[in-house]
């Protein structure tokens, strides 16, 4: 009895691991403005005149959101435009921030859009990159285990459907300034980041080894 009481328990928790490392839809509002505001963003910060806002993925660019719940973050990501984004104002794009998926902190992966469309996540490297959202994060709410086992896995997932070179850190953004992979045309457009931590970057490296993904530009 116990013997198979244990079987029982021993399928369960395999079951629960699958079905965290399945991938869940659940899409972003991706409108004509949309779609309108991408095609704008990737012809002004790149200048990438495109008909469609298709983008080559060759790097995974791994985040955290600092906002603590799944609900809270896909809110972020959800609305097409900017809060108090002015249209008026040249040259500054009213694109929302985005990300193909996003991380719950038990593990559980969302994708928000199809990863071959761009979204807004990493400055200079939208055009190329996709993005991967972690909830949470910082350290007030450090991210989990299991967010790292799924971020090993969706490395995985990528990398074999993809031709993948780099995955980073946002932190690690500014290290391909001068690359080919950089196009952002406004030398004063930066931001500092800290995201995920090299702790994070290191674990899912090392787990990822055998991709021979390229190291990351040295300045």
């Amino acid at each position: 009895m116990k013997k198979i009481l244990l079987l029982c328990l021993l399928a369960i928790a395999t079951w629960s691991c699958s079905v965290k490392r399945q991938i869940v839809d659940i899409p972003i509002l991706f409108n004509e403005q949309r779609i309108e505001l991408t095609k704008e963003y990737l012809a002004q910060r790149y200048e990438l005149e495109q008909d469609t806002p298709n983008i080559v993925p060759k790097m995974v660019v791994l985040h955290w959101t600092v906002i603590p719940t799944l609900e809270g973050s896909f809110r972020a990501f959800n609305n097409p435009t900017l809060p108090n984004w002015r249209p008026a104002l040249e040259n500054v794009s009213g694109l929302n921030v985005s990300s193909h998926f996003l991380v719950d902190r038990d593990g559980t992966i969302y994708r928000l859009m199809p990863e071959t469309t761009m979204a807004r996540h990493t400055i200079g490297l939208n055009h190329c990159a996709i993005g991967v959202e972690n909830v949470g994060g910082g350290k007030d709410l450090p991210l989990t285990k299991a967010q790292l086992k799924s971020n090993i896995y969706l490395v995985e997932y990528l990398a074999s459907k993809y031709d993948i070179e780099y995955v980073i850190g946002h932190q690690e953004y500014t290290q391909f300034e001068g690359h080919p992979l950089w196009l952002e045309v406004d030398d004063g457009y930066r931001t500092t980041k800290t995201d995920p931590g090299m702790d994070f970057m290191e674990k899912v490296r090392k787990a990822t080894k055998k991709y021979n993904f390229k190291p990351v530009p040295t300045k």
